[in-house]
């Protein structure tokens, strides 16, 4: 069992079994891990609360035109740039609707930047930089105190605009300064001050959940489908094609023909089919929701 000291919210706290570490087996380590593990969706779970005020007020943002910015450093500022790269082949949005900015630049995903977290200012430049008064800026830090973080909060705050902080630590400076603070107390990693392993876990599930709940409050997701998917490859093509059959039940072939008479767009095909419209009229009824699909097929299922 893993022991920690009294502050067990701390991400660098004391874990007496992983002290001897370096004379375990392969398996002793990988079962730790393991074990480890298995705490974080419990803490995440305690946390549901507070994700769901940042999910909603990241829905209000964007529906209203806005957008949704990432800041972090290192291991956080990776995972968001990762959440946010991913939503527009997921969701077929635009690709600056959720942005993740990190520390030192693009270079930082794969190289080290000395001193890039070190700097409130840089931070504050940042979000002065690419943030607008529509948009909303949620820090993700784990220790919760990242220079860089606090500064990006900091000047988001004094642009007025919703802000959002996601820590692996309890009373953090960060959950100070942001309306909405999300707090993962992970406790002690496995290897000590990693934040990779638990605190990163942690995080990315949070990730997955605010932009995934977002996109389907959004109608980027019908039922459990990609709607939006942008079938920017092979695989996707296929997934295309398998969402049309599924929501009209023709055949691989109609499904495939349609498809490409709507540009690729599944929507526009599924419209299409079931309501027997060319495809300037589907596109319209798609643009007259914002885009919101599952609005189009919940007025198409009153018919």
């Amino acid at each position: 069992m893993m022991m920690t000291d009294v502050n067990p919210a701390n991400t660098e706290t004391r874990n007496t079994k992983s002290e001897c570490l370096h004379q375990f087996t392969t398996l002793e380590i990988i079962e730790l891990m393991n074990e480890e593990d298995h705490s974080v969706p419990v803490i995440v779970k305690g946390a549901l609360p507070e994700i769901e005020k940042v999910i909603d007020q990241a829905v209000a943002v964007m529906k209203n035109g806005g957008k949704l910015y990432y800041f972090g450093a290192g291991t956080s500022g990776r995972l968001g740039v990762l959440d946010a790269s991913e939503c527009p082949p997921t969701f077929g949005v635009a690709a600056d609707l959720v942005n993740g900015i990190i520390a030192g630049g693009d270079r930082a995903l794969r190289f080290p930047i000395e001193g890039a977290e070190d700097s409130k200012e840089t931070g504050a430049e940042d979000v002065r930089k690419h943030v607008t008064s529509n948009d909303m800026v949620i820090g993700i830090a784990s220790s919760g105190r990242t220079p860089y973080v606090i500064g990006a909060i900091e000047a988001a705050n004094e642009m007025g605009l919703p802000t959002a902080g996601i820590a692996c630590n309890r009373g953090s400076e960060l959950s100070t300064l942001v309306t909405y603070p999300i707090e993962l107390p992970v406790g002690a990693e496995v290897v000590t001050g990693s934040t990779r392993l638990k605190a990163g876990t942690a995080q990315k599930m949070v990730l997955n959940m605010i932009t995934t709940a977002s996109m389907v409050k959004l109608g980027k997701v019908y039922k459990n489908l990609m709607v939006n998917v942008q079938a920017s490859n092979e695989k996707l093509r296929k997934r295309t094609i398998s969402i049309v059959q599924e929501l009209t039940g023709v055949t691989q072939e109609e499904a495939e023909r349609y498809t490409q008479l709507g540009g690729g767009d599944p929507r526009v095909a599924v419209i299409m089919i079931l309501l027997k419209v060319e495809v300037d009229e589907a596109k319209e009824m798609i643009e007259r929701t914002g885009g919101n699909f599952a609005e189009v097929m919940m007025g198409i299922e009153k018919k």
